[in-house]
């Protein structure tokens, strides 16, 4: 116990400065732009002011998707996953509808062959982790890859596949991909944001569902993200979603 007390008690110690890292620099550089734009706006051309509105989004949305991870990781080690009758469907609209903003560079497809699947989760958990692993697919693909989103009944549990044609993974980076911290080549995707949460956080979710997350070679190029879940039979008399609620 003492063990596993001091495991917990240095990954929060690691956690706590890899955040303050990574808020500095998009902090720093929104606090910045904002700056220039209060002081030089009349004199800037439309072209520089929008560059700074672009930078000032992007990093919010950083931040923002920064604090649902934490806030996520948080509510599993609390124990606070509650699992509902969830369709697949409206999982992935409710998650598609969240990506980065250059997602919109990419062609991002849904195939459900069955559209009335249903699986056994935490559908707002569900869809953090369908956020994380499509963002993760546009952040390491150039511009015009297609990225998939799947989901097909696997004896009792159904398959979820976010698939891309981008230039892949290697073995070793596979080997530690979902590991805290860590991030492809140790190399920023962005030149900046370097805290590799996103996929550790996504097999902490989907193990606290009972399933498993993987990472393999998708062909002729890219790579293709696996997880399951627990299968739900459609009850016909209520095919009611909890991610409203």
């Amino acid at each position: 116990e003492a063990a596993l007390a001091a495991q917990r008690e240095h990954l929060q110690a690691n956690l706590l400065r890899a955040v303050s890292h990574d808020l500095r620099t998009p902090l720093t550089n929104i606090s910045g732009s904002a700056g220039i734009l209060m002081q030089q706006e009349s004199t800037l051309d439309s072209a520089a002011r929008q560059r700074l509105y672009t930078g000032i989004y992007d990093d919010c949305s950083w931040l923002i998707n920064l604090t649902e991870n934490l806030l996520t990781a948080t509510r599993i080690e609390n124990g606070g996953v509650q699992m509902e009758p969830e369709l697949l469907e409206e999982v992935f609209q409710e998650a598609l509808t969240h990506l980065d903003r250059k997602a919109k560079e990419h062609t991002i497809t849904v195939e459900l062959p069955d559209d009335m699947l249903m699986a056994k989760m935490d559908a707002r958990l569900i869809v953090q982790v369908v956020i994380n692993i499509v963002n993760n697919a546009i952040k390491y693909t150039p511009p015009g890859s297609h990225v998939q989103v799947s989901a097909r009944k696997r004896g009792e549990s159904v398959e979820v596949r976010i698939a891309d044609d981008g230039p892949g993974i290697s073995d070793e980076a596979k080997a530690k991909l979902f590991d805290m911290f860590y991030t492809a080549n140790n190399a920023r995707g962005d030149g900046r944001r370097g805290l590799g949460l996103g996929l550790s956080l996504c097999r902490s979710i989907v193990q606290a569902h009972g399933g498993s997350i993987t990472v393999e070679d998708n062909y002729p190029k890219g790579a293709i993200f696996s997880f399951t879940l627990p299968l739900a039979e459609v009850n016909t008399d209520e095919q009611t979603s909890n991610l409203d609620h």
